[in-house]
C-alpha cells in the first residue's frame, strides 16, 4: 500500500534531514492486514509513476499543507494558505493520475480528496471562511449504495475528525459527492469510473484505532486491492 511521504526537517535517529508520513495511516493499514510501504516526494521520479504504480496494490493519499493554487488556475489570495510545496504537490498529483490510469484502489483523505479533484480539473475553496472544520468532530451522511456507505456499513459516519480549513469549490467531471456535513461542505467523494477510488475531508485515521466506523474506510481499501 503505497504512501506519499512528505519532506521533513527534524527527525531523531537517522543521518541527514528525513522524509515523513504520520504512523496513525500505517497502523491502520497493517490493522486492514495491508503492508504500508512510503514513497518520497522526490520529483526526479515522477515519470516512473505510472510503471510504479503497475507493481503496488492501493494508495493512500493523505492529510498536509495546501494545494498551490496555482494548481488549479488561480493566484494565491487567502491570507490562510499553508504548508504549499511544490515536491508534495508534483509527486501526489503524478501518483494520483497514475492509479487512475492502472485502476489502483485509492482512499484519499483530507489534503488528498483536494489533491484528487484538482488532478481531475477540479477547483478549491482557499479558505471555507470559519475554523468550525479545525480539530473539530463533525457527523457525516452518505448516499445509499455509495462505496463508502458499504465500507462503513450504514449512511451516518456520527463522528468524523475535521483539519481542514478548505474544501472542494467546483467538482471535477466524473467525481461524485456522496457525502456532506450539516453545513453543506463536501466531505466524501469517489470516482465514477474507477473500481474503488474514494475520498474523505475528515481524517478516519485519527481514530481507526478505537472506532471501528473510521477502521472501516481502510479495511475497505485493502479488501479492494
Amino acid at each position: 500500500m503505497l504512501i506519499v511521504g512528505r519532506l521533513a526537517t527534524d527527525a531523531k535517529g537517522v543521518r541527514g534531514e528525513p522524509f515523513a508520513a504520520g504512523r496513525r495511516y500505517f497502523e491502520a493499514i497493517v490493522q486492514a492486514g495491508g503492508v504500508p510501504l512510503m514513497l518520497p516526494p522526490i520529483t526526479a521520479m515522477v515519470d516512473d509513476m505510472p510503471a510504479l504504480l503497475g507493481k503496488i496494490d492501493g494508495v493512500v493519499l493523505h492529510g498536509g499543507g495546501d494545494v498551490d493554487p496555482r494548481r488549479y488556475g488561480q493566484s494565491p489570495t487567502a491570507e490562510q494558505l499553508y504548508g504549499i510545496v511544490q515536491e508534495h504537490d508534483e509527486v501526489e498529483l503524478a501518483v494520483v493520475n497514475a492509479a487512475i490510469a492502472t485502476n489502483t484502489p485509492m482512499l484519499a483523505i483530507c489534503r488528498g480528496m483536494q489533491v484528487l479533484n484538482v488532478a481531475l480539473g477540479g477547483t478549491l475553496q482557499q479558505d471555507i471562511g470559519t475554523e468550525s472544520h479545525w480539530f473539530a468532530h463533525h457527523s457525516v451522511t452518505l448516499d445509499a449504495g455509495s462505496r463508502l456507505a458499504k465500507a462503513v456499513g450504514h449512511e451516518l459516519v456520527a463522528k468524523c475528525h475535521c483539519v481542514h480549513h478548505q474544501a472542494l469549490d467546483r467538482v471535477a467531471d466524473g467525481l461524485t459527492v456522496v457525502g456532506r456535513t450539516t453545513d453543506g461542505i463536501v466531505h466524501a467523494c469517489e470516482l465514477d469510473s474507477a473500481q474503488w477510488v474514494v475520498a474523505t475531508q475528515w481524517h478516519p485515521e485519527d481514530t481507526a484505532a478505537t472506532d471501528p466506523e473510521q477502521q472501516a474506510l481502510f479495511q475497505g481499501l485493502v479488501d479492494n486491492c
